[in-house]
Parts: structure tokens; sequence; C-alpha cells
């Protein structure tokens, strides 16, 4: 199986200013696909009242549809990158982006809303190995690529940074269908940045399954839909739901293991060190996005913040994400990737468990900080560290579709947190939604510490293995 970021050798070497200009286009629509996970959380009070009392069901559909289609997607678009070219993928994604926000800032009704999301998933699952693969073509020399892929990698920080915070203040000042509006522009200079030949890659005789594919997405939406049902207490809904999951799993297990295309590489899946990776990958996302579902609702409920409010509020926990991955390199380089994975998880850990402490004491902010800041050292450490382990334990010639192992594992765990946090939250019931709020924010506590001690016990494992 070929990697989607992978480039043929010896491409040509590519004018400065033209590679550099390319550079930012890429980087720009890295951003822009990044920012749409999290620049809608602070907007879920004016979403709730602009269609007329939203209940959390639809409110977590509106996040988890995009997540979820861009969790699910992402290795078929390495597919897709390999078979015609990442820079007609690339452009192809960023024009859908740009349109599907357009049409998104004019949504005539939440579900209308929500599938909408779910197409800008697909676009956004296009932007991703596409652009790597463009990054590889543009920079064939290892020290020059290193640099360029920092460059890209950092706007992932920046994104999350700027997500809560732009969502507030564009929310503040014109509503939430400003959002959309937003990244029609943004869609805009990143085509021009990216026109011309520099950035061209060739194409691939690459199989898709598509079948695996769709029973793959099938699966990982079927069981959002369970949690969520469950959350809401249609039991039966959820059973009906639960069922259908059991259904395409299987399905698609047994179309992996008849297929000549699979979807998980088994070399990758059984290299040591890369499940531990996926799980704690997961397990990361899971929190980050539970916590970015639930605290929203709380700030605004409990402490009756406006969207704006809300994103500087959340400051503490974003900003490390942008800052801190500079130190995590250090780290890595002289000890490897294990020690701040290990950390991170820790951190999250106690994130959680500080959330769930404020507000059962009452939610007040200063009590809150300790949690807020927690949890962003806690993903800026894991995050960076993870992505090196995986693609450094991955086979030969096998890094790229371990990175697109990496990323669906975590859009599945943001999609799932979401599911599973929102379950215990209630919106416009104070009472009820502060005490589900502080059991909602401790799962994700819980969900970290398992997976620390599952990467703790692998890497023990490891260790012995030699000596036998």
């Amino acid at each position: 199986m070929t990697s989607p970021v992978s480039a043929p050798a010896a491409p040509p070497v590519r004018p400065a200013p033209a590679r550099g200009r390319a550079l930012a286009g890429i980087a720009l629509g890295y951003f822009m696909v990044l920012l749409d996970t999290t620049v809608l959380s602070v907007a879920e009070p004016d979403l709730a009242r602009s269609f007329g009392g939203a209940g959390v069901a639809g409110l977590q559909w509106t996040v988890t549809g995009y997540t979820l289609v861009f969790g699910a997607a992402l290795l078929t678009a390495g597919s897709v990158t390999d078979r015609y070219g990442a820079h007609r993928v690339f452009r192809i994604a960023v024009a859908a982006f740009g349109l599907g926000s357009l049409l998104s800032a004019f949504a005539p009704s939440l579900w209308a809303l929500v599938g909408l999301r779910a197409l800008l998933g697909l676009a956004a699952a296009g932007c991703v190995p596409a652009s790597m693969a463009m990054i590889a073509r543009l920079y064939p020399v290892p020290a020059e690529r290193a640099k360029a892929v920092a460059v890209w990698a950092a706007t992932s920080g920046a994104a999350l940074v700027a997500g809560p915070v732009a969502g507030g203040a564009l929310t503040d000042l014109a509503g939430w269908r400003v959002i959309f509006l937003v990244n029609v522009p943004l869609a805009a200079v990143t085509l021009a940045l990216t026109a011309g030949a520099a950035v061209r890659c060739p194409r691939g005789d690459r199989r898709i399954d598509w079948a695996a594919q769709i029973l793959a997405c099938a699966a990982v939406a079927l069981l959002t839909d369970t949690l969520i049902a469950l959350g809401a207490h249609s039991f039966v809904h959820a059973a009906w739901s639960a069922a259908a999951t059991a259904v395409a799993v299987c399905a698609f297990a047994v179309r992996e293991r008849r297929g000549h295309a699979p979807v998980l590489a088994p070399a990758v899946l059984r290299t040591p060190g890369v499940p531990g990776a996926l799980l704690a990958g997961a397990a990361v996302n899971f929190a980050m996005s539970g916590v970015l579902f639930v605290l929203p609702l709380l700030f605004q409920q409990a402490l009756g913040l406006t969207p704006g409010k809300i994103g500087a509020a959340l400051l503490p926990m974003t900003l490390p994400f942008a800052v801190n991955p500079l130190l995590t390199g250090r780290i890595v380089a002289r000890s490897g990737p294990r020690p701040p994975v290990l950390a991170g998880l820790g951190l999250l850990t106690a994130g959680g468990v500080a959330f769930g402490a404020a507000v059962w004491a009452g939610a007040s902010y200063p009590i809150l900080l300790a949690g807020l800041v927690a949890t962003g050292f806690g993903v800026s450490f894991a995050l960076p560290a993870l992505a090196t382990w995986i693609v450094t334990a991955a086979p030969e010639g096998s890094a790229g579709v371990a990175g697109g192992l990496l990323n669906a594992a975590r859009q599945c765990g943001a999609t799932i947190g979401v599911a599973v946090t929102g379950a215990f939250v209630t919106v416009g019931v104070a009472d009820q939604g502060h005490h589900g709020a502080a059991y909602a924010l401790v799962v994700p506590a819980v969900v970290c510490a398992a997976a620390a001690v599952a990467v703790a016990r692998a890497a023990q494992r490891a260790a012995r293995r030699p000596a036998g």
C-alpha cells in the first residue's frame, strides 16, 4: 500500500518564492479546516436560540456532523490523493469547503446545518493528506521538508486557539451565521496561493475499496447516533442504532478480510507501539472535544457569559496548543515520544478531575482555571509527540498511512467524546445541567487515565521482549 504523502523520486526543484507562496496557501487551507473543528463550540447557545431552543442532540450533531465525516473519510482521502494527484484533490476540496460554508451560513434549519456540516467534513478530509503530499513534492530535501512540515503543523495550534475566540467574537458581533461566511474569503485566498505548476503532483494507481470505506463511515455514524440516543433517553432508538452498528462493523470486517485494498493497513496496525499511539490519540481528542463541547454550555448557564467572553475564558486552555509544541519537540528529541505522551495523558486526567471538583464546588472560574491550564498543556504535550511516535514506529514506506490512521483515530475519538459527554448535559435546566456537567467533565479523565495505563503496560511489555 502506497503512502498518501509519498512523492516520486527526484521531483523537480521549485523556485523558492513559488514554494513559499504555495506553502502559505497549504498552511492556510489546513488552518481553515481545523478552525471549523472548534469555532462553532462557543456559538452553541446562540444556535439553540436561533433554531427554537434546539436540544443537546441537535447541538451535538452540529459538532459531530463535521468531525464524524472528517475522521471517517481521512483514509479514503489518502487513497484518492494518491490516485488522482494531491494538487487536484486539495484544490477541489478547498473550493467545496468554501461553497459549503457559504451554504451553511444560510441554513434554514438545524438539521440542514447538520447535513451541510457533514459535507464540510468530507471536504476537510480531502485537504489534510493532500496538503502533506504537496509539501513532500515541494520540498524534496529532507531538512527543508522538516521545516515546511513544522510550519504546516504549527497552524493546528493556531487554529485551535483562534477557534473559540473568533467564534465568540463573531457570534457576539453578528450571530453564528457569520462564522461560516469567514471561510469563503479564506478558501479564495488559499486557491489563489496554490495555483500554478509549483504544486502539481503526479497521479498514481492505488486502488480504492469504496464499499469498505462506506461501511467504515456507516459504523462510526451509527455508533455516534447510539450514544446520542442513549443520552436523550431514547432507548428504543438507541437499541436499533446499536444493532445497526453491529451489522455495519461485521460487514466491514468481512469486507476488509476479503478485499484487496483494505482501509486499515494490517502491517501498520501490527507494528509495536502503533496501537497504543492510536488509542492515546483517540483519548486525547475525546477529552479535548468533550471539554470544548461542555464548557461553553456551562459558562453560559452557570456564569452567564456571552459567546465572546466564553472564547476569552477558554484562552488558558487553548493558548498552550499554539506555544507548547515547541517545548514538546525538544523533549521528544531528547527522550523520545513516550514520556511527553504519558505526561500529557496524566495532565488531561488531572484536568478532568479538577473540572469535576470545580463544578461540584459551584463552577467558580478561578477554580476551573486549574483544569483549563492542565488540559491545555496535556493536549499540547501529547499530540505532537504522538505524531512523531507513530511515524517513527511505522514500517518503512508506511509513514503516511500511519499518519492517516492517527488522524482518523483522533477524529473518531473527538466524535465519540462529544456524544458521550453530551449525554450527561441538559441544556436550559440549571441544576441538572450543572450536575451533569460535573460528570461529563470527569469522563474524559477516566478515558485518559485508562489510555495512560495501556500505553505504560505496552511499554513494559516491549522493554521485556528483547530480554525474553
